[in-house]
């Protein structure tokens, strides 16, 4: 059977339920508390397709982390939405012990949203020159992308070469957008001009090429970035981490060695603990597109043990990506969720990108010394496990 759906008003209670009887039908599934709701379904349209009820996911509360940013500072509670136990006390735990430490520090040090067209031409010295030309030509791509959006910046046009082949990188800025679709539309309108110019020797033409690695983590986000580019960091007193952690700062660098090499080893793109988690949690809650998280989770750890014994700790995430404005932000409940981080609307994407950076060390932090205290397996027994 088709799915029911109503090209007048497929945003309402009557075609949710529909469908919902539609599941009953073929399955026997009562979903009676998918269908349970506060929002009236109009809220929805532009942000599902074939609306039939709610993932309910349980909102715990962490904090507060202290942040010592350029936008965001001061301290912060943050909602992590989960359904894995005993992540919201480790991450409350960590951001205790950064507190303690007098915060964290962040900087969102690089920004761009980028859509890498591909233009395959009948040789390689084809396709150079066509590089070439494109470098002439970044005043008039600039203006015809711009164009699109009252936002998005065109920053730069990086090349990439293979055989006949040529990428162009388009890099943007975007506000307080993630930005994909605005770079994809501003990028589309360039490469159409482009197009009508009739490069010599063009052979075919792709609006992405793959190396944009949209949703996939990739290297060149690595060095290049893709979002934003976050550096947390923060030097703890060893006294702290004995107290709160039950470990010390040599022990925690000593593991953060053999941590290093255990990632190489597996072909990691994270030598932390568990960015994904915190990062998900929060993107769950605050209506960030969650398959994000294969970029965003990469990360780079690094720490030292300073003369005085204080252990200096820091998380680099390369490929950031986040929104305080536009698609599920500023729905019901992951609108709520931004606001009581003071992070809803115009102007507030550096500061949550920063809050999300302090989350992700103080979760790193606390996983670490678990697993160095040997509790990591105890704290799982208490409290993860749904008897």
């Amino acid at each position: 059977m088709k799915i029911p759906r109503s090209k007048e008003n497929d945003y309402s209670n009557e075609m949710a339920t529909e469908r919902r009887h539609l599941v009953k039908e073929q399955s026997g599934a009562e979903l009676s508390h998918v269908s349970q709701y506060s929002m009236q379904p109009d809220v929805f349209a532009g942000n599902i397709e074939h609306f039939m009820g709610v993932a309910q996911v349980p909102i715990g509360l962490a904090g507060p982390v202290r942040v010592n940013g350029e936008y965001a500072q001061g301290d912060f509670y943050i909602p992590l939405a989960t359904t894995e136990g005993t992540l919201v006390a480790s991450y409350n735990r960590g951001m205790k012990l950064t507190r303690m430490a007098g915060g964290v520090t962040v900087h969102v040090i690089e920004d761009k949203m980028n859509r890498a067209p591909v233009f395959v031409f009948e040789d390689a010295g084809r396709a150079r020159e066509f590089g070439r030309w494109i470098e002439g030509q970044f005043g008039h791509l600039k203006e015809l992308a711009e164009s699109t959006t009252s936002v998005g910046r065109l920053v730069s046009i990086e090349q990439f070469a293979a055989s006949k082949i040529r990428w162009l990188r388009f890099n943007y800025t975007c506000g307080d957008a993630a930005g994909q679709n605005m770079v994809t539309k501003a990028t589309h309108k360039a490469c159409q001009w482009i197009l009508s110019q009739q490069s010599e020797g063009l052979e075919y033409f792709s609006l992405a090429g793959n190396l944009d690695t949209d949703k996939k983590h990739s290297y060149i986000n690595y060095l290049h970035t893709r979002g934003k580019r976050v550096v947390a960091e923060i030097r703890i007193p060893s006294d702290f981490i004995r107290d709160v952690m039950r470990t010390d700062a040599k022990t925690l660098h000593d593991q953060r060695k053999i941590s290093n090499v255990g990632a190489i080893m597996g072909g990691s793109i994270n030598n932390g603990a568990h960015a994904a988690n915190g990062i998900t949690a929060m993107f769950i809650a605050t209506g960030q597109d969650v398959a994000n998280v294969a970029e965003s989770s990469a990360a780079i750890v690094h720490a030292d043990v300073m003369s005085n014994g204080d252990y200096y700790f820091s998380v680099t995430i390369p490929s950031l990506i986040v929104a305080t404005y536009g698609g599920g932000t500023g729905l019901p409940t992951q609108r709520e969720c931004l606001e009581m981080l003071g992070c809803f609307g115009q102007d507030k994407v550096m500061k949550f990108a920063e809050i999300v950076g302090a989350v992700v060390l103080s979760g790193d932090l606390s996983l670490s010394a678990a697993i160095m205290a040997d509790e990591w397996v105890s704290s799982h027994e208490e409290l993860g496990r749904n008897r």
